[in-house]
């Protein structure tokens, strides 16, 4: 137990010095419960959560309400004794912010300390350099954030999901292919010029099956996967809860699958990879190669025509769909998933494309495993912003109100 009572150590054996650490112990204890608790409860609650003693917690909480962090509810109803007082988590003492940034369209959000969305909007994407770019899209979170009545030096934390491999180290963008000029771009440093908070940037795939872990077809899956298909093609990886990166940041890039031997050492990148393959692009090529339908409509056109039985219809799917399964099956046998995420803009909506892909997963796959549209969408990305980002601002609370306590002891 943190609380020295407990212990039954002597008062006149705690230094100044370990009283402070069990104090910020005990305020990190009892944060921890406060925030995973969705309603009300008491110090008597508490106490039994906790472990600690009541004289620990009433100094815990009343320090946690004289800072703002809880908040004093008055007290229950009798049962019988003592009117126990109620508190609850302000999960509005701070706020976070997300940055979905895509190729053609940014999702930006605004949410509470639980993740709880508050605000978003959808901006088209700057085409500029990536610093002009993320000028106006921090703009643009600062207008949301006034309309929200969100002063900026309550943001505790700013999440940014980028399409491309990230150095998590450094915070820095390796390259993403579809942002013109977006190689080895300082980005967390870059924005650390314009807010005080947090800032973490991480890719969104990643972030995509994070949110659907969290609110979406992932939930109840430790080991799970995320198969994104769209312009490009990517996947993430959740293996007992925890995102795998890799070594150099860069599992997942499944876009860089060898798909045929014939492939291997002929202009492999730019004719012989699954991305170019079974990407959106691809698809379209081979239902549409004169580029005669409009693009906001062809896939519509596409998935008409297949339920007519249209035969060129019909093989443009199944050809893409093998290639995905392929792909889908072969990301099961490495991760051995309880499930796999379907997503990207191929996958927008339950399409025929869904029910191939499983059709093909079901004949190779060695092992079984669900394959399931995501239940986010394209909101998935911007959902694992926030959850990122109060993660991050409970940390930083917690980190805060520590060092708050243990300078109160000096």
């Amino acid at each position: 137990m943190a609380d020295g009572h407990r212990h039954g150590r002597g008062t006149s054996d705690i230094t100044p010095s370990h009283a402070a650490q069990l104090r910020a112990l005990n305020i990190d204890r009892v944060l921890r419960i406060a925030v995973d608790r969705p309603g009300a409860f008491t110090r008597t609650e508490l106490i039994h959560e906790t472990g600690l003693s009541a004289p620990t917690v009433g100094s815990v909480t009343g320090h946690l309400i004289r800072a703002g962090v809880l908040r004093d509810l008055g007290t229950a109803p009798s049962r019988g004794g003592r009117r126990p007082g109620l508190m609850e988590f302000n999960s509005h003492h701070g706020f976070v912010a997300g940055i979905d940034l895509g190729p053609t369209r940014t999702r930006l959000g605004l949410a509470d300390m639980r993740g709880a969305q508050l605000a978003m909007r959808i901006v088209g994407t700057p085409v500029r350099e990536p610093a002009d770019t993320m000028a106006t899209l921090t703009t643009e979170l600062r207008e949301m954030m006034q309309g929200a009545s969100v002063a900026e030096e309550r943001l505790l934390a700013l999440v940014v999901g980028v399409p491309g491999p990230v150095d998590l180290g450094t915070g820095t963008v390796v390259y993403a292919p579809n942002l013109a000029g977006w190689r080895q771009v300082p980005l967390r440093a870059m924005l650390h010029a314009s807010f005080s908070g947090a800032v973490v940037i991480e890719n969104d795939v990643n972030l995509a099956l994070l949110g659907e872990h969290w609110l979406g077809a992932a939930r109840g899956h430790g080991t799970c996967a995320f198969m994104f298909v769209g312009t490009g093609i990517g996947a993430a990886i959740l293996i007992d809860g925890s995102l795998h990166h890799g070594h150099h940041y860069m599992a997942g890039e499944i876009g860089a699958i060898v798909t045929a031997p014939e492939h291997v050492g002929a202009d492999f990148g730019s004719h012989g990879c699954l991305e170019t393959l079974a990407g959106i692009a691809a698809l379209r090529n081979r239902w549409d190669p004169d580029g005669a339908q409009p693009a906001d409509r062809w896939f519509a056109a596409l998935m008409e025509a297949h339920q007519r039985g249209d035969p060129v219809a019909v093989r443009a799917v199944e050809e893409t769909a093998c290639l995905v399964g392929m792909a889908t099956a072969q990301l099961g046998a490495v991760v051995d998933p309880s499930v796999i995420i379907l997503g990207g803009s191929m996958f927008a909506e339950h399409s025929p494309l869904v029910d191939a892909v499983r059709r093909v997963v079901r004949q190779i796959a060695r092992t079984p495993f669900e394959v399931e549209l995501s239940a986010l969408g394209k909101a998935a990305p911007l959902a694992g912003c926030l959850l990122v980002g109060a993660r991050e601002a409970q940390r930083a609370l917690r980190q805060r109100l520590r060092g708050s306590k243990q300078r109160m002891v000096r």
